[in-house]
C-alpha cells in the first residue's frame, strides 16, 4: 500500500533541519532526496534510510528491513519519527557518507543519431 501524502509531508517536516529535502513519487512509493542525492524511501507509510556506518553508529542498534520485496536492507525508522533533532542528525550524518549521484549524460536525438552513423561508418573501414 502506497504511503499517503500526509505521512510524506510529516516526514519532510521532521527532517527540514537537515538541508534542502524533497520527495519524489517513484513506482507508487516515495524517494527522499537532498540536493539530488537519494537517502531514504517511504514505502507503506514507513521510513527507510539508506544504511551507512555513521548511521549505524548513531542509531546504535538499528532495525533493518527491505523497503520492498527484493530490495537491499535499509534502516527502518519507527520509534524516533517524532524526534525532529534526532532524525535530522541521522539524515545529516548519513548524507555525508553516501556517494554523490552520478551525473546524467544527456544526448539530444540528433547527436545520438549522428553518433550511431559515425560508429557504422568507422566499423566499415
Amino acid at each position: 500500500m502506497a504511503p499517503d501524502k500526509e505521512f510524506v509531508d510529516f516526514i519532510l517536516d521532521r527532517i527540514e533541519n537537515a538541508g534542502e529535502i524533497t520527495a519524489k513519487r517513484m513506482f507508487g512509493e516515495w524517494g527522499v532526496f537532498s540536493n539530488g542525492k537519494i537517502f531514504a524511501l517511504i514505502c507503506d507509510s514507513k521510513l527507510f534510510i539508506k544504511p551507512t556506518e555513521a548511521g549505524r553508529s548513531f542509531i546504535k542498534n538499528p532495525t533493518e528491513a527491505p523497503p520492498y520485496e527484493g530490495a537491499k536492507l535499509s534502516f527502518l525508522i519507527e520509534d524516533k519519527l517524532e524526534d525532529r533533532e534526532w532524525l535530522s542528525e541521522l539524515v545529516r550524518i548519513s548524507l555525508k557518507e553516501l556517494p554523490e549521484p552520478k551525473p546524467r549524460k544527456k544526448k539530444n536525438r540528433g547527436e545520438a543519431e549522428l553518433g550511431e552513423a559515425e560508429g557504422r561508418s568507422k566499423s566499415k573501414k
